[in-house]
Parts: C-alpha cells; structure tokens; sequence
C-alpha cells in the first residue's frame, strides 16, 4: 500500500496477515504529531476503528491518547478531584456513598472506553429488582451521567453512555400531610414545651429541619414580622454540626410571619433569654432560635426523636417530620394561596416541583375553582344580565 500523505489515515496488514490502522489526530501534547494505531484480524474491523477516530476527530472529541482507566479509576479522580471542589459537603458526601457503594461494585471493572449502554441499563435493572427506591436510582443515573460528562469534556472517553439509555422513572411517594385538626392537636399538645414554637415554624412555614435547627435570631425580624432562611444545620460524617448555605438560591427567601406564630416567637425569645441569664457564662450563644438548655444547638436525630414524642402526647397518628413540611404546602394551596406564592414560601426552584409534588391537592382546587366560577358566572345571574357590568 502506498505511503498515506501527511495528515492522511492509512491501513496495511503485516508479514502475519494481522491488518493495522494508523490515524493522524492533529497535534497532541507539546506540539508533537499525534497519530493513532489500531490493528485487528480483518481489515474491515480496522477500516470501522479508523473511521470512527475519524470521525471523533472531526467533531474534536479526541479521546485521550494512552490505555483508558477503569470506570472505578475515573469515578474515583473525579469524585476526590473535580466534584469536591463542586459541591456542598452535603451532597459529596451523597455523591461519595453512590459512587463507592453502588456504582463502583457495579461497574468499576469495566474500561471507561469500553462501557456500553447495555452494561448500565442492566445495573438500573438490578438495582430496582433489588427493591432500591426509584428516586434512589435515579439519584444514581445523574452522578454516573455527570462523571461521564466530565470525562467527555476532558477527553478521556467519546461519548457519555448514560444520554444513550433511558433515565430511570420516578415514582414519587404518595405525600401524607396532616389534616388541618391533626396539626392544631399538635400545635396545643407543645403549647408551655421548651423550643415549642419550633414546631409551630415547621407545620406554619414549612421550613426543612436543618433551616430551622439553623434559624437565628438575626434572622428574625419580630417587629416587621418577616424571617430570613440564610444556612442550614446538618450533621457532615468527620465534622460534626456543621452551618451550611441553603441548597439552592431560591433555599435564600424571607417568609411573612402569621400573627399568631409571631407571637409565639416573642414569648419564645423571652423564656430563652431568662434562660441565658440562669446559666450566665455557661451559656452557648450562637444565637440560635432554636437551641439546646445551654444555648447549643440541636442535634437533627434528637430533633426527630422529639418530634415523635410529641405525635404521641397529641394523640396524631405517626408522621415523618418531614411530612409537617408537606403538611404546610397542603394548607397553604388549600387556602388559596397561588402557587408561585407557596413555591417562594417553600423555597422550591422551580413551580413544577410546587404542583407536582403536591398534585394531591389539585382535584379539591379544581372543585373549588368550578363553584368560584359558578359564582362569577351565574351567582348574579338572578339580578338581571346588567348585573354583570
């Protein structure tokens, strides 16, 4: 076979019958040539290797030169490396449980190169025969996919196997809020408790747990009567307690106090600061609202196991203490209140997370959009048609 021209692919086959394939890819490191080789036994296996860094080439997705790493080598450089560096503590650390106890064990031994769709749809497959939550699986999909992104972007891998297979499908739990007495039992049975306006914010407001566990009284505007989610108190394996930003830019948002909640936070701020004065120098203060007898703050597994005394002493049948976050959205939407109001309230980022997570609510507003358009429409009706001028 002719020599190939400068920049031009070339295939032979050798004294052994073995064929080889060589592909200019431009200039790598330093400026040096860089040319690809590929062989195989049959020269129509070698003309689909060249023609496929051919076309890599030309789109400039240029995989790395050299052998490629294993999955588990480059989901481990891009979780301590590249994601650290990316996200909050938090979530490396829900990063660091997926890639290490699902993912790797799965998939690690296989070459970056040479994953295949196939290889993570039968992982997705075993993971919900296992019985893992759907919303689980899909957390999983998205670190996997996001890892890959990189990979691509930097070369290591031609294309991201996991826009090639279908994500998996989230079924979302069925939401159980408190009905409206349920909660007002809740709310009488802490009335004289220590922190009881605690609960108070979280079935008014609907603040996650660590934006309560981390609400300071800076944050607390009793006189405008407005409060302001600013940081979140999580517990981070290695660190502790730990103050964190919200985790998202809509988690930032100031809430109007109901009078009666504000209330409850005067009289609450005042048994506090009698509290700081009995305790004097042995008081922690890091001006929390809602804290420890000696000004700490409140561990969230000790926050939790409070909440369910108090389900027992109200006689509420048993509840998550998240569901006291859905419990106020449900309220909220059942008065009326417009959903892009409830999304800021909440702290969603998109409204679509605001209807969707609570579409248990729509038929009942549908009912009562039906009668207000009853009443708009034909409630006069019996004044005459110049009624409605």
């Amino acid at each position: 076979m002719a020599r190939a021209a400068w920049g031009e692919s070339s295939i032979s086959q050798d004294a052994s019958g073995r064929w080889h394939g060589y592909v200019s890819m431009g200039n790598g490191t330093g400026g040096m040539r860089d040319r690809r080789h590929v062989s195989a036994a049959t020269r129509a296996v070698v003309v689909r290797k060249v023609r496929e860094l051919e076309r890599q080439r030309d789109a400039g997705a240029i995989p790395q030169a050299g052998k490629s790493p294993t999955v588990a080598v480059w989901l481990e450089h891009w979780l301590t490396t590249i994601a650290v560096a990316r996200v909050r503590a938090s979530t490396y650390q829900g990063y660091e449980s997926k890639v290490r106890q699902r993912i790797v064990p799965a998939l690690g031994h296989h070459r970056l190169d040479r994953l295949q769709p196939e290889h993570v749809e039968r992982f997705y497959a075993e993971l919900a025969a296992e019985g893992l939550a759907s919303a689980t699986v899909l957390q999983i999909h998205r670190v996997l996919s996001r890892a890959l992104k990189v990979a691509v972007q930097r070369g290591r891998v031609a294309r991201n196997v996991c826009t090639l297979v279908d994500a998996p499908s989230l079924q979302r739990a069925e939401i159980e809020p408190l009905a409206g007495p349920e909660a007002r039992r809740i709310l009488v049975a802490c009335q004289g408790d220590r922190n009881g306006a605690r609960w108070s914010v979280a079935l008014a407001l609907g603040l996650r747990q660590g934006e309560a566990l981390g609400l300071r009284w800076s944050d607390v505007d009793l006189d405008a009567g407005l409060l302001r989610v600013r940081r979140a108190l999580q517990r981070l394996r290695g660190q502790g307690l730990v103050f964190v930003e919200p985790k998202s830019r809509a988690g930032r948002r100031s809430i109007v106090l109901p009078p009666s909640l504000r209330l409850a936070l005067q009289e609450h701020r005042q048994a506090q600061r009698a509290e700081q004065v009995d305790l004097g120098d042995l008081w922690q203060d890091h001006d929390l609202v809602f804290c420890q007898a000696n000004g700490g703050p409140i561990d969230p597994g000790a926050d939790y196991k409070a909440w369910k005394r108090l389900l027992a002493r109200a006689q509420v049948r048993d509840a998550r203490l998240h569901d006291a976050r859905h419990t106020a959205a449900t309220l909220l939407l059942l008065q009326g209140v417009p959903a892009r109001v409830a999304m800021q309230v909440l702290g969603h980022s998109q409204i679509s997370l605001t209807l969707g997570t609570y579409s248990h609510v729509v038929p009942e507003l549908a009912n009562e959009a039906a009668a207000q358009m009853e009443q708009a429409l034909w409630g006069a009706a019996e004044h005459g048609p110049d009624s409605l001028d």
